[in-house]
């Protein structure tokens, strides 16, 4: 009878033990901003400032203010609640505020939150209006929580202000959704060093696709209102076209997105190209993630011939964008997923088409490919093959990054900044072209 009262107390004392603990945790609350972070709005006279709290602070605030936090700006919506697809369905609240009338070439200060806490201060610099200046950034995939070799270097640039946008280019944090979205959270809080300075624009890779998608989607606030899956956006001299490729490679989430994209792209080059747009703006660069060409010895679809992304979907081949960007006349195309840097000779349907023989990039007769997928990560570099094509100019499996400087609506330059050498430029090149539009028309 002892036996039994005394195996009766220990269970009554493990509960009661047990719900008191679930009393302290639920004690605790996270209403502290984190992971801010940056992007142009539907114009880059907009910015859109978001973050995120683990509790629902019921509002959504920015003050901001070109010497002192003179203006205040609520959000138009309450925040998003977000339930990560993991088994623990850890929640947090995302919060976006967008920054409007803002003056021209001004440095801002804010800070975000609500009553119930604010994030430090931050600042960024808002582009001039008109299109006749030099926009710097840096572009990079593939960055991850684990082994972000790349990561101090950029976080140092943009303290110093060498940038006025960043493009990721899919592939973040390794994975998102890992460890019930703690491995995201972290990665967000890493670049905020970088996204809460510049606007941070996206596009998704391959390891965003767990749960359709859903931490990308969620986190990230890119113009366009396609749940940051393309969009396209001005800087100085460029149209900047940002799109899924994942959408060919992840069909069982449905068809009629990448149709969708596939259509949308096609307008946006279409007006973009325009004479009288060009005249405005000269360059149209894209970004995606996974490349049509690449020399890597791995077995991915890039270093097969008919890459879907590049000649469409097997058999039917659908919604393949090579011709479409080389009747269009984009000038850059820039990709990642492959873990190295690589650079090719202006290049269509496997055949090299050089400005000249001595001037590759002097008024280039096709699209300039450039893979930059090496800002580091935990599954290393990719290997190369032992021959390399003769379309592929240079190639590096240096962890880095490249940096962009558009100089005018003639001159682009861009460098691979290797963080194995220290910060060194291994390659350097400019694309020069007097006239910008239709391939076909050379």
């Amino acid at each position: 009878m002892r036996s039994l009262l005394y195996v009766l107390f220990a269970l009554l004392a493990s509960a009661a033990a047990q719900k008191l603990e679930k009393i302290n945790v639920d004690k605790v609350y996270h209403y502290q901003p984190e992971q801010v972070h940056l992007a142009f709005g539907e114009t880059t006279e907009d910015i859109v400032v978001t973050w995120s709290t683990r509790d629902d602070t019921k509002k959504s605030v920015c003050e901001y203010g070109v010497e002192t936090f003179e203006f205040v700006q609520n959000a138009t919506e309450p925040p998003k609640k977000f339930v990560d697809g993991g088994s623990e369905h850890s929640v947090q609240y995302i919060h976006r505020v967008t920054l409007s009338n803002l003056q021209p070439e001004k440095r801002y200060i804010y800070h975000c939150g609500s009553p119930l806490g604010w994030s430090p201060q931050f600042w960024f610099r808002t582009p001039p209006t008109h299109a006749h200046w030099s926009p710097s950034l840096a572009i990079y995939g593939d960055l991850g929580n684990e082994n972000a070799q790349s990561l101090p270097r950029l976080q140092q640039d943009t303290q110093r202000g060498m940038y006025d946008a960043i493009l990721h280019v899919g592939d973040f944090a390794y994975d998102m959704h890992s460890e019930n979205a703690a491995v995201g959270d972290e990665f967000m809080r890493q670049v905020e060093a970088i996204a809460a300075y510049v606007p941070y624009m996206v596009c998704a890779g391959n390891h965003e696709q767990t749960y359709n998608f859903s931490n990308y989607r969620a986190r990230f606030s890119m113009p366009g209102g396609t749940e940051n899956l393309f969009y396209s956006f001005d800087l100085g001299p460029i149209h900047f076209v940002a799109f899924s490729t994942e959408l060919y490679y992840f069909l069982h989430y449905g068809l009629k997105s990448l149709v969708f994209q596939y259509e949308w792209l096609a307008r946006d080059l279409q007006e973009a190209n325009r004479p009288e747009n060009r005249k405005v703006r000269p360059w149209i660069i894209t970004f995606a993630h996974r490349p049509m060409y690449c020399s890597n010895a791995n077995g991915d679809d890039c270093s097969h011939h008919e890459t879907v992304v590049r000649a469409g979907l097997p058999l039917v081949h659908m919604f393949g964008l090579e011709q479409l960007f080389y009747e269009q006349g984009v000038d850059v195309t820039i990709w990642a997923h492959e873990h190295c840097y690589e650079r090719l000779w202006p290049i269509y349907d496997y055949k090299v088409y050089n400005g000249s023989l001595q001037a590759p990039y002097l008024n280039p007769r096709a699209p300039v490919h450039i893979i930059t997928g090496s800002a580091g990560n935990k599954e290393g570099r990719e290997p190369f093959f032992k021959v390399m094509p003769k379309w592929s100019a240079f190639h590096s499996q240096d962890f880095g990054y490249t940096r962009l400087k558009a100089h005018n609506g003639t001159h682009l330059y861009f460098e691979q900044v290797s963080d194995d050498k220290d910060g060194q430029i291994i390659d350097a090149f400019w694309v020069v072209k007097d006239k910008q539009g239709s391939y076909f028309q050379g």
